[in-house]
C-alpha cells in the first residue's frame, strides 16, 4: 500500500524555516508516496462562516504556508512522490497566474503535478481577494477551460470571467497534462467531477463518521454520470485524503485507512496531519510510524 502526507504548511510545523524541503526530502526516502498541500488564505477572528465543526477557526490554520510555494520547494528536492492539493480554493486566484504557477510547478517536478480542486467556502476569503463568491461555480469552469486551452495550444487567447486574455504566446507546457481532480459532495459539484474532471477527491474523517458506502456509492453515481456524458467512467481517478482529527491514535489511524483503502481502492491516498503534529519533527516522526503501520495492513 502507497501512502502519502500532508507537508507541513499549517500551524506551528508551518513557521519551520526551512521545514517543507526538509520534511519533503526525509518523508519521500521514508517511503511517501505522495506530498500534499492545502489551501487556507485567512483565519478570521470571527468568520462569517465559521470552519465546519468549529466555533471559529482552528488554531492550526492561524499560521498557513502558501500552497504553491510549498509544492515548488517540494518539487526541488524529490524525485518520485506525487505532489498534490486537495484543495486549492482555484477561484481566489487570478486565471492566467494561477494556469502558470500549475505548468512551472509541473515542469518543475518532472511532470508529478496532480491539482486538486475546489471553491472554497469562507466569504471573509472571497472579500479578501475581491472576487464575487456568488460566481465560484461559473468562475471554476471558467478556469478549467482556460488550463484546457492553456495546456494544449501554443497560442492561448481567452476571454473569461472578469478577465480577457489577447493571443498570446505560451511556450512553458507541462511535461503532461496535470489530472485536474475536483472536490464536493454537492450535486453540482459531483455533476461536474463526471463531466470535466480527471478525478475527484474525496474524504475520509478518523475517527469514522460515515459509513464506507457513502463513498464507494457516490463515486459510482459519479461514473455513471461519465458514461451518460459519453466519457470513460473507469478513467476517472480518485485521490483520497484521509482526515485524521487531534489526539487520534496512530494505530486507528492505520487501521482506518487500511480499511477504507480495500473498499474504495483509490489511486492516490494521504493521510493529512494537521491537526496532529506541532513541529517538523513530529510531522517526519508520525510519517514514519504510520508507514511502518499501514504497511503491515
Amino acid at each position: 500500500m502507497r501512502i502519502g502526507f500532508s507537508l507541513p504548511v499549517f500551524g506551528k510545523a508551518a513557521a519551520t524555516p526551512g521545514g517543507v524541503a526538509r520534511y519533503a526530502r526525509a518523508a519521500e526516502q521514508a517511503g511517501a508516496a505522495g506530498l500534499w498541500v492545502g489551501d487556507r488564505l485567512l483565519s478570521p477572528v470571527a468568520p462569517v462562516v465559521s470552519y465546519p465543526g468549529y466555533e471559529t477557526m482552528p488554531e492550526e490554520f492561524w499560521t498557513a504556508y502558501d500552497p504553491f510555494t510549498a509544492l515548488a520547494v517540494a518539487a526541488a528536492v524529490t524525485e518520485t512522490a506525487i505532489l498534490g492539493s486537495s484543495t486549492i480554493n482555484a477561484t481566489q486566484y487570478q486565471p492566467a497566474n494561477f494556469a502558470r504557477q500549475l505548468t512551472s510547478i509541473d515542469v518543475a517536478s518532472n511532470g508529478r503535478l496532480l491539482p486538486g480542486l475546489g471553491i472554497g467556502w469562507s466569504p471573509d476569503e472571497y472579500d479578501a481577494v475581491g472576487v464575487p463568491m456568488s460566481e465560484r461555480g461559473k468562475r471554476l469552469d471558467d478556469l478549467l477551460d482556460l488550463l484546457d486551452t492553456w495546456w494544449s495550444k501554443d497560442l492561448v487567447a481567452h476571454e473569461g470571467v472578469g478577465y480577457k486574455i489577447a493571443e498570446s504566446h505560451v511556450g512553458l507546457k507541462p511535461v503532461r497534462k496535470p489530472p485536474v481532480h475536483l472536490a464536493g459532495f454537492g450535486e453540482k459539484a459531483l455533476r461536474r467531477v463526471a463531466e470535466r474532471a480527471d478525478g475527484w477527491l474525496p474524504v475520509w474523517p478518523v475517527p469514522e463518521q460515515f459509513p464506507a458506502e457513502v463513498l464507494t456509492t457516490t463515486l459510482a453515481k459519479i461514473r455513471a454520470d461519465a458514461e451518460r456524458a459519453g466519457r470513460d467512467p473507469q478513467a476517472l481517478g480518485v485521490a483520497l485524503r484521509v482526515n485524521a482529527a487531534p489526539d487520534t491514535k496512530p494505530e486507528l489511524i492505520a487501521e482506518s485507512v487500511v480499511k477504507i483503502v480495500s473498499v474504495l481502492e483509490p489511486d492516490h491516498t494521504f493521510i493529512d496531519l494537521t491537526y496532529l503534529t506541532s513541529s517538523v519533527d513530529e510531522h517526519l516522526d508520525l510519517t514514519g510510524r504510520l508507514l511502518d503501520l499501514t504497511a503491515r495492513g
